[in-house]
């Protein structure tokens, strides 16, 4: 089966950081990962979430040519999930919409830990659209910008860890989704000592992918 993660912001790193996570969790697929060019260097709230859509739809096209079975939004503001989904030629999920999905079929109430406040509204909107509103216990901003947590510093590290830890302490959950796809490289070491199960939403998708490329596909006939 051929995934396609589509990296709504223009930041190579994470596009290629996001494959690699995507590969290691559902090894029997073929993952490809493109990078929005036209989309900001990092998506942190609603207006960079708009800036991004057009650069993505530009892609489809190519999504198509190149078989691809479906397709994966890797910001978890799921920017142009509603765009995409209803321009695309396959099934189209986001990784907020997936990890969502993932820790509420797993049995779990999350906190979600994010990057910046600006964030905290698309978020909590996102969640409340799909349903998850009784899931969630709250939205955390770490107060981290994206590019920040991809970089992963130490004490970036330890802000995030502290966050989890706090989430652990006050909000009453047995899991935790990791707001931001440049957390999905961090979660090993994130989950040493948090506590909770650490939902990453790149690798969630990775793992429903194929039951919903399958069922769409039954559907179909």
């Amino acid at each position: 089966m051929r995934l396609l993660y589509i990296n709504p912001n223009s930041t190579v790193s994470m596009t290629e950081a996001v494959v690699e996570v995507a590969r290691a969790s559902a090894p029997g697929l073929d993952v490809l990962g493109w990078t929005n060019h036209d989309g900001p260097p990092a998506i942190q709230g609603p207006e960079d979430g708009a800036a991004a859509v057009a650069g993505i739809l530009k892609l489809l096209p190519k999504a198509r040519a190149e078989a691809v079975e479906c397709i994966v939004l890797a910001c978890f503001d799921d920017t142009g999930l509603a765009e995409v989904r209803a321009a695309a030629h396959c099934p189209v999920i986001g990784i907020g919409q997936a990890a969502f999905h993932l820790a509420a079929l797993l049995g779990h109430r999350f906190s979600v830990v994010t990057t910046l406040p600006v964030s905290v509204p698309v978020i909590e909107e996102n969640v409340a659209a799909y349903g998850f509103a009784g899931h969630c216990a709250r939205v955390r901003a770490s107060g981290l910008a994206v590019l920040e947590v991809e970089a992963a510093a130490p004490a970036t590290l330890a802000r995030l860890a502290g966050e989890l830890a706090a989430a652990a302490a006050e909000d009453g959950v047995t899991a935790a989704v990791l707001g931001c796809a440049g957390m999905a490289a961090l979660a090993p070491r994130l989950s040493q000592g948090s506590g909770l199960m650490l939902v990453d939403g790149v690798a969630a998708a990775a793992h429903l992918a194929p039951g919903l490329v399958g069922a769409a596909r039954a559907m179909r006939g």
